[in-house]
């Protein structure tokens, strides 16, 4: 299991990911990171390892399908299942299994659970491509959404503040 940010790197190259985006998980690492400095209570490494490897499907696509598509990714790695799961379901604040029906993803619950997914999930809405943005930002950014996922997103925000 990779241990550094250049083995994270490499995955990310090999799984054909662009320079932005991988600039863009290193953002993402960071705003975790600093959630889980005063949350003493978390997985530090997984959560360092989800941040990382969280965009990984980008390699194939940067539709909303990238997010199930790394976590596939991750799997065939041979990676802990846990990162997979942060991969899965760092989109937004997740997607429940009829939301990914609708959209025609995978009909599977992608709604962040563990401390370590919400935190990635919260972090990622807060970075815009290596750019740290405001709840509010993203909120406005999310206007053409369901409302219902407008909520879920400030509502992640919120549970996520306790550890700031």
């Amino acid at each position: 299991m990779p241990d550094r940010a250049a083995d994270f790197d490499s995955l990310l190259r090999g799984a054909g990911c662009s320079r932005r985006v991988i600039e863009h998980c290193h953002t993402v690492t960071d705003v975790a990171m600093e959630y889980a400095r005063t949350g003493g209570f978390t997985d530090r490494e997984l959560l360092s390892e989800g941040a990382a490897l969280h965009d990984i499907g980008r390699g194939q696509t940067h539709s909303l399908f990238h997010a199930q598509a790394g976590a596939e990714y991750c799997r065939r790695l041979g990676l802990p299942e846990p990162v997979a799961r942060i991969v899965e379901r760092h989109t937004g604040a997740g997607l429940t299994a009829d939301e990914c029906s609708l959209l025609r993803l995978l009909p599977i619950d992608c709604i962040p659970r563990s401390l370590e997914e919400k935190i990635v999930a919260n972090a990622d809405n807060l970075v815009r491509g290596r750019r740290r943005i405001t709840i509010d930002e993203r909120i406005l950014r999310s206007c053409p959404l369901p409302r219902k996922v407008r909520r879920r997103i400030f509502h992640l925000w919120l549970e996520m503040e306790c550890f700031l």
